[in-house]
């Protein structure tokens, strides 16, 4: 196995993309986006590759999420490459979506952040029983990006709103119930699947479909499925201070739970977080999205709290950060609008 970070094959007629980090969790660096983008472009126009297929190499995960110490380092060292590396993952996130042939996300394991951005702008999005997924940037200072202002405000009723606001950890049952995983596979079988579609004559969407279907198994009934109708209760307000409110309010286990979990996260993430999906719901293009959630995460990065996030997650590791401000109702609706305003020179560089 090469040291590169990112491996490409044309193997029979798919394009095989391998996330090559292992011991990170197949994490994603600016590199690795900058070159998945560049390999897409070639293979949009090359006829032998019919479809491209996604794998994390390892046993452990598909892609954890992006190398968020080293952007906060950066921000902080006064580069500019966090900023470099927000915008080549947003135009990596864009070329999936706009890719013009089928875009297979195997995804077998941990799953988080900048991994739900390298598999769910494509086609068909696979899980496995080791596949865990989470959006749990709320807890880090940060919001669900790489697409997550399109995707979660899309699942049905407010589950969206409750994975972003919560950063819940969800597994195959729930995964292929809310329509995030198309199919449900058995981690042993990635490999004969990635055989299978080498093999296929790929000439649209539906001749991956009959590949996939032949592996499908279905999972066991979803555990949210008992929660549908509580999420759907608690998470249509119309301000984070009235879903806080209703959980609180309610005297069940389950809403006890996740009025605490909120009330660990960043006051300043959980209100960004909800005007993103609310804003995201509206958009009509997932161009749209990036585009606002590049302006976000600019504006999020001259705050506090990512890098505070950052320092008591992962670094010092004390799960003590120090929010600021550390209320919800300190942070003002014009400091949250602000993040959506124009950067004027510096908004993404979308190529036509």
């Amino acid at each position: 196995m090469t040291d590169a970070e990112v491996l490409f094959e044309h193997r029979g007629n798919i394009g095989l993309i391998t996330l090559n980090r292992p011991k990170a969790l197949n994490s994603l660096t600016h590199n690795m986006a900058v070159e998945i983008t560049r390999q897409l472009k070639e293979w949009a126009i090359m006829p032998s590759v019919q479809a491209v297929v996604v794998v994390g190499a390892g046993d452990k995960a598909f892609c954890a999420g992006g190398d968020v110490v080293k952007v906060t380092q950066s921000y902080k060292d006064g580069t500019t490459e966090w900023r470099d590396f927000f915008h080549d993952e947003y135009l990596m996130n864009i070329a999936i979506d706009e890719f013009p042939k089928p875009y297979v996300a195997l995804v077998d394991g941990i799953t988080m952040g900048g991994g739900v951005g390298v598999s769910i702008p494509g086609d068909f999005w696979v899980a496995t029983e080791k596949t865990l997924f989470a959006m749990p940037e709320t807890g880090l200072g940060l919001f669900p990006d790489v697409g997550g202002g399109w995707f979660l405000p899309r699942l049905p009723g407010e589950t969206g709103m409750y994975l972003a606001l919560t950063g819940a950890r969800i597994k195959a049952p729930d995964l292929y119930a809310l329509g995030i995983a198309s199919h449900v596979v058995m981690s042993d079988d990635v490999d004969a699947i990635v055989h299978a579609l080498s093999k296929e004559e790929i000439k649209c969407e539906d001749c991956v479909q009959v590949v996939l279907d032949k592996f499908h198994k279905d999972p066991d009934p979803a555990p949210m499925a008992e929660v549908f109708d509580d999420i759907d209760g608690a998470f249509a307000g119309v301000r984070v201070d009235e879903i806080l409110h209703e959980l609180e309010l309610n005297e069940s286990d389950w809403a006890q739970k996740q009025f605490k979990i909120l009330m660990t996260k960043s006051p300043t993430s959980l209100k960004l977080t909800f005007a993103q999906l609310r804003r995201g719901e509206v958009l009509e293009t997932f161009r749209d999205n990036m585009r606002m959630e590049y302006r976000m995460v600019n504006r999020v990065m001259e705050g506090n709290d990512f890098a505070e996030g950052v320092r008591a997650i992962l670094l010092d590791k004390d799960n003590n950060p120090q929010w600021n401000p550390n209320t919800l109702d300190r942070v003002s609706d014009e400091e949250i609008d602000r993040h959506f305003s124009s950067l004027g020179e510096l908004e993404l560089k979308i190529a036509e």
